[in-house]
């Protein structure tokens, strides 16, 4: 079976064997969770056609945020909620990366030091459009964290949607310049300077890097030309999106998995071929720890300025957005599954007879 579930199944026992003393509890939970997804395991429910009375059995997913089998409609409804935050002004993509001398280090400290680039690349974005050189005013951050390469290799890096304008503090709205928003220099040294300060008062007891502070920081920033929806899209990919999807795994075959990426450099389609092991151990480098969030929001986009948000989107379109005052369902319906066409008479929907409960046995 070539996907992430037969993956683990094939090797997770080898790799359970040989690091399961070491393993983190999240990394213990997500293996033993895909294996077990769209199992007895999680339990299930019978539905039957309302008009032909064809049955059919569906077991539940395992809802863990590292399984490739769930969360298809939570980034829908995601991508739904964030839309209707959008404010009617161009936005710019800003990227903040950290150097690969400091990946082992966060590797080590993950929720404190991925907390820390989340503030730290907040602060500097807001300090510098705070500026009236450049903005002048408040401006609205959407923050999605992404850890992995192509190649599932390290890299920790914050993706950044940004208002190309900030609200003043006489409640003006400001625009920014069409293509640039801060200085992007000023602006990775402002990020190198604070993350390093916060860093260490979080890990005192690390030694870091002096080669750190000779080389420069990583920081893109760049106005969305193809427009804030785009780029939002674009986004939502890594909110509910693991490091691999099924689509990209070609082959288990002979204690080795085969998968393809697209090349960044010359965009073209490559397959890099690995150990079970060390895929396993690529993989789980990406899985967060329990409990932490990885898109956060700052500014404008914070939940406590939820108000002032929707007085904007009033205030700066000619008339109010579609998107702006919701109807309250579209976002916080129930979760349960909406009921599907019967795929025997195709005019009858497959209602819910029956739940039936998951096994009290551990995972395999």
């Amino acid at each position: 079976m070539s996907d992430l579930a037969g993956i683990v199944r094939t090797f997770g026992p080898k790799y359970f064997d040989k690091h399961g003393e070491r393993m983190l509890p999240s990394h213990d939970r997500v293996l033993r969770d895909i294996v077990a997804c769209r199992t007895e395991f999680f339990g299930g429910h019978m539905a039957q056609c309302d008009q032909c009375g064809h049955q059919h059995y569906s077991y539940h997913s395992c809802r863990n945020r590292s399984c490739p089998q769930c969360h298809t409609g939570d980034s829908t409804r995601w991508l739904e909620k964030r839309q209707s935050d959008l404010l009617p002004v161009p936005y710019f993509h800003v990227v903040f990366t950290l150097p690969k001398e400091l990946q082992p280090l966060v590797w080590r400290h993950q929720k404190s030091l991925y907390a820390v680039l989340f503030r730290v690349a907040a602060d500097a974005l807001q300090s510098l459009s705070s500026d009236r050189r450049y903005v002048g005013g408040e401006i609205g951050i959407l923050s999605v964290l992404h850890t992995w390469t192509r190649q599932l290799s390290r890299h920790p890096h914050v993706h950044c949607l940004v208002t190309g304008g900030g609200l003043a503090a006489d409640g003006t709205w400001l625009d920014a310049r069409k293509t640039y928003l801060v200085p992007v220099k000023a602006l990775s040294l402002l990020f190198r300077a604070r993350f390093m300060a916060l860093a260490r008062k979080a890990c005192p007891e690390e030694t870091f890097p002096e080669i750190i502070w000779e080389k420069d920081w990583v920081v893109y920033c760049k106005a969305a030309i193809q427009g804030s929806k785009k780029l939002l899209d674009y986004l939502g990919r890594y909110v509910h999106r693991i490091a691999i999807t099924k689509r990209r795994i070609l082959s288990i075959h002979k204690g080795q998995v085969r998968f393809e990426y697209k090349d960044s450099r010359d965009k073209r389609w490559k397959k890099c071929t690995l150990s079970g092991e060390e895929f396993l151990r690529r993989f789980l480098q990406h899985v967060l720890p329990r409990g932490f969030h990885k898109v956060r929001y700052y500014g404008l986009l914070s939940p406590r300025n939820r108000s002032k948000l929707r007085q904007l989107q009033w205030a700066l379109s000619a008339e109010e957005p579609e998107s702006t005052s919701p109807p309250e369902a579209a976002f916080y319906h129930d979760k349960t599954e909406k009921p599907i066409p019967c795929p025997i008479c195709e005019t009858g929907l497959m209602l819910i007879l029956r739940l039936i409960p998951r096994t009290m046995r551990d995972p395999p």
